[in-house]
């Protein structure tokens, strides 16, 4: 790859840490990690500098059901789900940094890497709140989800046919709490980790203060604003698609390899991109470029390689390039 000094987000879908299909061990998702940090540390040897962000579905769902179950079987305080949030940031951030670690040394490349407990704050009075949608845990059938609504006064709703789930509020980000230190680092010539899965999600209370809230942010929409604070070039969303696809699923789906951002607002405007799915990365993508990007890349894990070098995955680029 030839390319002029970079400064990345790269944003690590839950594909890139655990495909759907696997039972989840610690082992399987260090081993899938593995892989894709051997790309990163080629990137960093190469001299981009390098902020990497990841997303924490299905983990913090299985962490808010360790306390849960630690609650009903030992009597262990239940945590509120932005301190499970937290714990899986600090989990998720020690398995990647290790990953990175070693793909280093086996590249004989010795750099620092560092993870970042990030907040990110959020409107108290966002829409999200009155709204939830972002589905979290396992399924339910029709009766479990009535009696696990009944017990806990959570939002349970019918999920695409496949059960019931419990879903959570899902507020735009504002600021990202950390950025200055995020940014001080990468400048000092530090791989970060960092906005693990959208953030803890935080409001500003009536006393000024920070304060917690149980939410979801959009990994895709953190990254985006990290991106933008931090003054990077290149915004790489992998995800469990190779490329972004119009029709998508469909017999005459058709793969775009380049975008200008005017046209991939057109066409998110137009419905092409589902909120559920596709839609946050092509909005995040937009923002990303009218905030001064420079590129982004969607790509899936075993694309990322063959995507920076200009060989894969789908470029949105500025309407003038």
């Amino acid at each position: 790859m030839s390319m002029e000094k970079r400064r990345f987000v790269i944003a690590l879908g839950g594909n890139a840490i655990l495909p759907v299909g696997l039972e989840g061990t610690f082992a399987q998702q260090l081993d899938i990690t593995r892989k894709t940090m051997d790309t990163v540390a080629m990137l960093a040897g190469q001299g981009h500098e390098i902020v990497m962000t990841h997303g924490n579905g299905p983990v913090v769902g299985n962490i808010v059901l360790r306390c849960d179950a630690g609650q009903a079987l030992h009597g262990i305080p239940a945590m509120p789900m932005f301190v499970c949030g937290a714990d899986s940031q600090g989990g998720l951030g020690f398995m990647l940094q290790q990953a990175l670690q070693n793909s280093l040394k086996a590249a004989g490349l010795n750099y620092p890497v560092a993870s970042v407990i990030t907040q990110v704050r959020v409107d108290a009075s966002d829409p999200a709140f009155d709204n939830p949608t972002k589905p979290i845990g396992p399924f339910y059938a029709e009766q479990q989800a009535e009696e696990v609504r009944a017990e806990t006064g959570w939002t349970v709703v019918k999920d695409a046919g496949r059960g019931w789930r419990r879903v959570v509020p899902s507020p735009k980000p504002i600021e990202v709490m950390e950025y200055e230190a995020i940014k001080a680092m990468a400048d000092a010539g530090v791989l970060v980790i960092a906005v693990g899965g959208g953030g803890i999600p935080v409001v500003i209370n009536d006393a000024g203060e920070l304060e917690g809230v149980d939410a979801v942010i959009d990994k895709d929409r953190a990254s985006d604003l990290l991106g933008r604070l931090i003054g990077a070039d290149t915004l790489v969303i992998i995800t469990q698609v190779d490329k972004v696809y119009t029709r998508f699923g469909q017999p005459d789906q058709e793969a775009l390899d380049v975008l200008t951002a005017e046209r991939a607002q057109q066409m998110l405007d137009n419905g092409e991109f589902p909120a559920g799915s596709m839609g946050p990365k092509i909005e995040s993508a937009v923002s990303f470029l009218a905030g001064g990007g420079r590129e982004v890349i969607i790509t899936s894990p075993e694309e990322f390689l063959n995507s920076v070098e200009g060989k894969g995955g789908t470029r949105i680029v500025p309407a003038d390039s």
